[in-house]
């Protein structure tokens, strides 16, 4: 393993760390509880993989959206965003589930030795998208339940509709970059989550799947299948 790509590892784990704990801490500390509360928990998760570009996708529009900050400028309702940080922020809502799904899928996977066929990525795999499609869910339904009033059986359906295909075109390219990881930059002695190195990668193939989620928000929300938040 290069010196460099370790440290670099390193480096981008501790700025993405940051990053999501200022955004915690601006959230649940200096009080900016936003308007919608699922996504108290997405910009954190978001700022991740992002880093400083989640900070700052959070700063320019998710705190604008918090009682705090309406009220210190006499304002009842957030600046407009333009049509690109809607997307935007629909995938990222999109994202934190898969995200989540895939740090703690990829975790019990390696703890537990599950393999498929002598290799983890499949069970990686497994686990990642069911883990996605629940917390996914999870995120979809506490963001459209409440904005159109559904009970739990409405909602968990409008959830699905909402989520799914965008979770589904998510994993796509963070699995495309996973084969990669395993067959092509590192085939000999696989990565594992418990180098830094590995989480790294990860880092960027939840940016690529981020871009492949990119065209299925846009139809979903020009749809109006799901909501523009």
């Amino acid at each position: 393993m290069p010196q460099w790509l370790t440290v670099l590892a390193w480096l981008s784990l501790a700025v993405a760390f940051v990053s999501a704990a200022v955004i915690a801490a601006d959230i649940y500390v200096r009080g900016h509880r936003l308007k919608m509360p699922v996504m108290e928990a997405v910009w954190p998760v978001t700022a991740l993989y992002f880093g400083p570009v989640g900070l700052w996708g959070y700063w320019r529009f998710g705190r604008p959206t918090s009682r705090r900050w309406l009220e210190r400028r006499g304002r009842k309702h957030p600046p407009e965003k333009p049509e690109w940080a809607t997307v935007a922020v629909g995938v990222s809502h999109c994202g934190a589930g898969c995200t989540l799904g895939d740090i703690v899928a990829e975790t019990l996977v390696f703890v537990l030795g599950f393999s498929i066929a002598g290799a983890s990525l499949w069970s990686e795999y497994i686990g990642d998208y069911i883990l996605a499609v629940a917390l996914g869910l999870a995120f979809q339904y506490f963001a459209i339940a409440p904005m159109r009033g559904l009970g739990m059986r409405e909602g968990i359906i409008a959830a699905a509709k909402a989520d799914v295909l965008s979770l589904t075109a998510f994993e796509v390219g963070l699995f495309g970059w996973m084969a990669l990881m395993s067959f092509v930059f590192f085939p000999g002695p696989h990565l594992h989550p418990d180098s830094p190195v590995y989480w790294f990668l990860m880092q960027i193939g939840m940016v690529i799947g981020f871009a492949t989620a990119w065209p299925a928000n846009v139809w979903l929300i020009r749809r109006g299948v799901k909501e523009a938040m």
